[in-house]
Parts: C-alpha cells; structure tokens; sequence
C-alpha cells in the first residue's frame, strides 16, 4: 500500500458549499474548461424514446479531478461515451482540450470496472498494447521500445506493481490487475483520463489501497480525470468537484466542491465535514429517485 500523506489540517476547508457559492468559485475555470458540455441531448435507437441524458451541461478545467454520481440508470455511462467520441448527442456540443468531439478523442485514455487484461500476454505487453494503436507511438514503438519499456517499469513501480511486467493477468490478484490497467491507460500520456467505476469489483482494503494510488497518479501529472463512481465516499476522497445527476433522463442537479486540503490522508474520510459531504450526495440522489 502506498504510503500515507500526513493527516489534514486541522481546520479544513469548508467542504460543502451550495450551488450558488460553488457557481461562483468556478467562474474563471468554466471559461478556459477542458471539458466542455453544453446542452447535450442523447437517446439510443431502438429505446422508448426517452432520451439518456437531456440538457446536460458542465465545465472541468484542465488537470481538474471530477467526480459523476447519481442513480442507476442516469446517463452516467452515456456521459463518458459521449466526451470520448463513442457516441455523438441529437442536441448540444462536446468540446474536448479546445476541440469539437466528431470522433472519438486520441488523448483521451480509459480504464473499466474490469480490467480486461488480455491472458495470453504478460503485463508489460498488456500495458504497451495502447502504443500498438496510438499514433505516433505505434511509429515510434519498434524503434524506441526499449524507452517505452522503461517507461511502463516506472509506471508499475510507481503503482506499486515493481517488477510485476514479467507476470500474466492471470498471477496477479485482482488488486494488481487493476493498477496494471491504470498503467495502460496512463501509458500514452492522456491528456484525459476517463475512470467508469474502476474500483467497484474490489474489496473494501484494497479499494482504499487504490484510491491512494490514484491520488498519487494525478499528484504526479497534470491529466484531467472524470471519474464515474457510486461510491459516494469515492468521490469525496478523490475529487476536486462532485457533480450529482437526476434520474433518467440524466441532468446536473447538484454540485459541490470538495475543499479538503490536498494531499489526503485516509483520515480525512472519518472526519465531520467528510461525512456531512456524503450524507448531502446521497441525499441528492435520494431526492433524485424519488422524482422517477
């Protein structure tokens, strides 16, 4: 396990502001935002009709970590389909780092729930496999492989996976294949990193184990990070900002900025203001279900 970053501050920052107060504080960040959604509508063929998302609009700066909550079944996966390029909205826009999204985004890298580590190559190739696909490092990875090799070795040295290359998915535990897999979406220096529930499928330990490891990632690179999570303790802990959506169709119902000093300790998260921030989340989203 990483080791821990000393205890916060005393006297924190107030955690919890309300939609007004946190409108405010992001003003200047909502201009020169990385990720921009404006006023984005999106159904799937062949559904009810209902739209996934509807209106949905938010700002993230650059090198921002961010945070999407909300019921089963709000649009959440729909979000980060739509901000990579998988899929395109009927209404509204996506720009990404300045750009239009009209296809799907190449400095965007993602990690899953699972894995998806393929078995019959060793971790190294594994977390080497985006470079196979990724321009210019599919030109350059022939040539230049034993930097990129090294590079990987740094990564998993830095994850906690030291010397671990050598390994098949199947010999690490499910802990380790999941730091593997932030390797291998880290390796072609994404400018954004999208995380779809990356730590559900894990016990409790080693989820907070994991937690502490991305904390550590984005301290070391200035990548922008969503993360979709129902985890509300999760979110708390990682993110920078939280932003809670409705129940189908999905909309921006609430948001709040997490003001917690950086870096976090884990202690952070049996503190006063760290429990009222969750029990707020989860009460938006209770009032959110409600509403269907």
């Amino acid at each position: 396990m990483p080791s821990q970053a000393a205890a916060p501050h005393p006297d924190p920052l107030p955690a919890l502001l309300t939609d007004a107060e946190a409108s405010a504080a992001r003003g200047e960040r909502e201009i020169r935002g990385f990720v921009e959604i404006d006023a984005v509508t999106h159904a799937y063929a062949g559904q009810d009709g209902a739209p996934a998302v509807d209106k949905l609009s938010l700002s993230i700066a650059e090198g921002e970590f961010a945070a999407v909550v909300g019921p089963s079944g709000c649009g959440k996966s729909t979000l980060m389909k739509l901000v990579t390029g998988l899929q395109f909205p009927q209404a509204g826009s996506i720009r990404v780092g300045g750009e239009k999204v009209v296809g799907p985004v190449k400095i965007a890298g993602m990690a899953f729930q699972a894995p998806n580590l393929l078995p019959w190559r060793r971790t190294l190739e594994n977390i080497l496999l985006p470079l196979e696909i990724v321009q210019p490092h599919r030109k350059r990875l022939r040539s230049e492989r034993g930097a990129y090799v090294a590079k990987v070795e740094a990564l998993l040295a830095q994850v906690g996976l030291g010397g671990m290359g050598i390994k098949y998915p199947w010999e690490l535990s499910g802990g380790m294949q999941q730091r593997a897999s932030l390797c291998r979406a880290l390796i072609h220096e994404p400018r954004l990193l999208m995380l779809d529930e990356p730590f559900a499928a894990l016990d409790s330990f080693t989820r907070e184990e994991l937690w502490c490891v991305m904390r550590d990632l984005h301290a070391a690179r200035p990548v922008t990070i969503i993360l979709v999570t129902h985890d509300l303790r999760e979110a708390a802990f990682l993110a920078d900002r939280i932003f809670c959506m409705s129940a189908r169709p999905g909309r921006i119902i609430a948001e709040r900025r997490v003001a917690f000093p950086r870096p976090r300790s884990l202690e952070v998260t049996y503190s006063t203001e760290f429990t009222d921030l969750v029990h707020d989340l989860r009460s938006q989203i209770a009032t959110a279900r409600q509403s269907t």
